[in-house]
């Protein structure tokens, strides 16, 4: 699933080549993927609007249009999305395709079909998507150590899996919660409750400046990004203790080992990881 680091990236290459251009025709392949409202509202709602931004929230894309509507979508497990031109190869599972006026097409190809749209009317109340139960994004000053352990102190649950919970900071998931305790050398199996004041000092300073090395490992150009078909990053070679079960520490060459935690497989280093 991509992450805040790779969504992000999503938002910066598409932005720039959607800001400006109307929607012209939608064309859905699969009604699955349209969570609200119903497929032909969906439709006819698209049709005419002019974009006028995108946006991020955790893991959620936002497509703005004037006169205040917009358009959520979240990718899920295998979620991509494109923008090419209309003789572009189109690939398979390809369930949603809208028309640009400038000739351009908004692709959304989604071989799991977990991702989900949503489209809500200027100053309609957003019940529907999820994210007003998003905890505060990494990169807000609110947080801190006093921050972390009064939403997580008490919780007898290991840090690793609590990384993944959006309610408390959004965006991190498998890949970057593994980076954000091996850079922190904060063992993944470690009990909240038993992370001592020095732990969270450093976990609330390591959360950004791991998603914010994210985003830039993954900076690619336009080119590239179509290229990879939208889910290039997933290959993330720049990373340094996920799925590196069985290769050197880069810190101490000690063998990266791989648990399960909370269900999720984990790798980390059992000699800075201890």
């Amino acid at each position: 699933m991509p992450e805040l680091p790779e969504v992000e990236t999503i938002k910066r290459i598409l932005e720039p080549q959607l800001k400006g251009r109307q929607i012209v025709s939608v064309t859905i392949n699969n009604p699955q993927i349209v969570a609200y409202p119903e497929t032909d509202i969906f439709s006819d709602a698209l049709e005419g609007q002019t974009i006028t931004s995108m946006s991020r929230r955790g893991k959620y894309l936002t497509i703005h249009f004037e006169g205040g509507s917009s358009l959520t979508v979240h990718l899920r497990m295998t979620g991509q999305l494109l923008v090419t031109s209309q003789n572009h190869p189109q690939e398979k599972h390809t369930h949603l395709v809208a028309g640009l006026s400038d000739g351009m097409e908004i692709r959304y190809i989604d071989v799991r079909r977990f991702g989900r749209f949503w489209y809500l009317q200027a100053e309609e109340a957003d019940n529907v998507t999820g994210r007003s139960k998003l905890g505060i994004e990494p990169f807000d000053e609110l947080l801190t150590a006093d921050y972390l352990k009064k939403k997580l102190q008490k919780r007898k649950k290991p840090i690793k899996e609590m990384l993944h919970d959006q309610s408390i900071v959004t965006g991190i998931g498998n890949i970057y919660s593994d980076e954000i305790l091996f850079s922190a050398c904060i063992y993944p199996e470690t009990k909240c409750n038993d992370l001592t004041a020095e732990q969270w000092e450093r976990l609330a300073k390591t959360i950004p400046r791991i998603l914010l090395w994210g985003i830039e490992a993954n900076e690619m150009t336009t080119e590239e990004y179509l290229a990879g078909k939208g889910k290039e990053y997933r290959n993330t070679p720049f990373l340094k203790a996920y799925g590196h079960e069985g290769k050197p520490c880069p810190n101490c060459g000690s063998l990266f080992e791989k648990i399960t935690v909370g269900g999720r497989s984990s790798c980390y280093c059992p000699s800075c990881q201890k």
